[in-house]
């Protein structure tokens, strides 16, 4: 079984996580294949940007509960897409939720199509956005991330972009993507791994300061008693017992 879909079309290849039966929740599995599929595309001289996209109706749901990626895995991960020689672009049609923010937060350019949804629902299982707040709090307006950590409302594409998760939202994503891509197309490889390096020190600086601390916190919460409810009760859609 595969967990990642791969096309290319004039040196844009883009990798679709490719697990609609778990709205491409974030297993061992799949974020191990991912890892290689970037690997390929950092490596592949032809390849001058990712779009990463998904099939179904779901970007991500964020960690596969029941087949979790190790906290070091997933750091991994989204680093690996920050230090990427190549632009990696989000193309959001769906639900994003959790985890699933933290490979958006990653990916230099995000686009999505307005009925696309986000949320940070951690702390409605029992858990916090550890690991993924390496590249999202860099990118996302604090006051916001206050909120929307906080209270694991839903909001959409257009408060995605204004508060920086996203860099454009419209009716058809593809239309909004056409002038990045063919951007990108115009743009000389060696200036873009250049010009990325620039752009994503801030959040390289998170990563080497905080990757420790927040990966501990990670383990800590997912194994914690009020952790094992949160995720009992999300999988027997019920609500945890916290809920007033």
């Amino acid at each position: 079984m595969t967990f990642i879909s791969r096309t290319r079309t004039r040196g844009i290849e883009t990798l679709a996580l490719d697990s609609p039966d778990t709205r491409n929740a974030l297993s061992a599995a799949l974020v191990g294949e991912l890892a290689d599929a970037l690997a390929d595309c950092g490596k592949d001289a032809d390849v001058r940007a990712v779009v990463l996209t998904h099939t179904g109706n779901t970007f991500s749901a964020g960690a596969d509960l029941r087949d979790p990626p190790h906290p070091d895995a997933l750091v991994a991960l989204l680093r690996q897409i920050v230090e990427l020689p190549k632009p990696v672009v989000a193309r959001v049609t769906g639900h994003v939720r959790a985890g699933g923010l933290g490979l958006l937060a990653c990916c230099d350019i995000g686009a999505a199509s307005s009925a696309s949804s986000f949320a940070l629902t951690e702390v409605r299982i029992g858990v916090a956005p550890a690991v993924i707040s390496l590249p999202v709090i860099p990118r996302a307006d604090p006051r916001a991330l206050a909120r929307y950590y906080l209270t694991g409302e839903r909001f959409d594409a257009a408060e995605a972009a204004r508060v920086g998760l996203l860099t454009a939202a419209g009716e058809d994503v593809d239309v909004v993507l056409e002038p990045i891509l063919d951007g990108l197309r115009r743009s000389e490889p060696q200036a873009l791994a250049e010009t990325k390096r620039l752009l994503t020190a801030r959040v390289l600086e998170a990563f080497d300061r905080d990757a420790g601390r927040l990966t501990a916190l990670s383990a800590r919460l997912f194994a914690s008693a009020p952790a094992r409810e949160g995720m009992t009760a999300f999988l027997e859609r019920r609500d945890p017992p916290w809920v007033l």
